[in-house]
């Protein structure tokens, strides 16, 4: 039997800015449907993972592939030979991930309904009819049904990155980048965020890639943990083992700061 292309995998990717090296010859795979939660000191090369998965970054070497295509690559005009992605193909690629990211980045003069709608309407050619009901359902998902024609200056923090999570949504990925999403939020508000993530995880079959400091989180949601240290995985495994049990020194020290 054939076996199922990894949602995204990297094979020996490596970022680096002029002499600095942020992620080091990484070998990645995350299965279609898998929540894997990313967590290491700042600079580690966690959210560069996810940058380059949003397209906002270019590989230096290797390549990424998302459902089994080369994704920062494409084939060239040489059989067997991959050349850097055009933006052409980046942006048939992106479609499938869609992300959210610390800060909100919501339209301050459109309602929430239109804040969600706008994307799959304008990108993905769906009709507003048909946009705005999934939208509904979406704000419904994450609890703000009543919220629909408030602009989002009258929302909460935490109300407006949930905004962005339906709006994440309403793009029907088949993977979903979380990038810190409550580090902006005051405290009192970071639990209704996460509410919202983990009820996400539990009604939907999206593969879910996640960088938190939020080990409670981490846990309730993650299929698998990776600890980053200097670019490299230094140790992986189910969430309760990695928390309770870690294997190195260096995870070891990171949750005990974290905690």
């Amino acid at each position: 039997m054939p076996t199922e292309d990894p949602a995204v995998r990297f094979d020996r990717v490596t970022k680096r800015y002029g002499d600095h090296t942020v992620l080091d010859g990484l070998d990645l795979e995350v299965a279609r449907g898998e929540r894997v939660t990313l967590i290491g000191p700042s600079g580690s090369g966690k959210t560069t993972i996810l940058r380059l998965l949003m397209t906002l970054e270019r590989v230096t070497d290797g390549v990424i592939h998302v459902a089994g295509q080369p994704f920062s690559h494409m084939p060239g005009r040489t059989p067997g030979k991959l050349v850097p992605a055009s933006e052409r193909h980046l942006a048939g690629r992106r479609r499938r991930i869609g992300m959210v990211f610390q800060q909100f980045n919501l339209f301050p003069h459109m309602s929430v309904l239109d804040n969600v709608v706008e994307a799959p309407v304008h990108v993905l050619g769906e009709s507003r009819d048909e946009a705005a009901q999934h939208a509904r359902d979406l704000l419904d998902l994450v609890g703000l049904a009543d919220k629909v024609d408030a602009r989002p200056t009258r929302l909460s923090g935490g109300q407006q990155q949930r905004v962005a999570i339906a709006r994440a949504l309403a793009m029907r990925p088949e993977i979903l980048l979380l990038d810190e999403v409550t580090s902006a939020l005051d405290p009192e508000l970071v639990a209704e965020v996460l509410d919202v993530l983990r009820d996400v995880a539990r009604r939907t079959d999206i593969t879910l890639l996640c960088v938190t400091h939020e080990m409670g989180f981490a846990r309730d949601v993650s299929d698998r943990i990776l600890m980053f240290d200097r670019g490299r995985i230094v140790e992986s495994g189910p969430a309760d083992a990695l928390l309770d049990a870690p294997a190195e020194e260096r995870t070891r020290a990171f949750l005990g700061s974290v905690r």
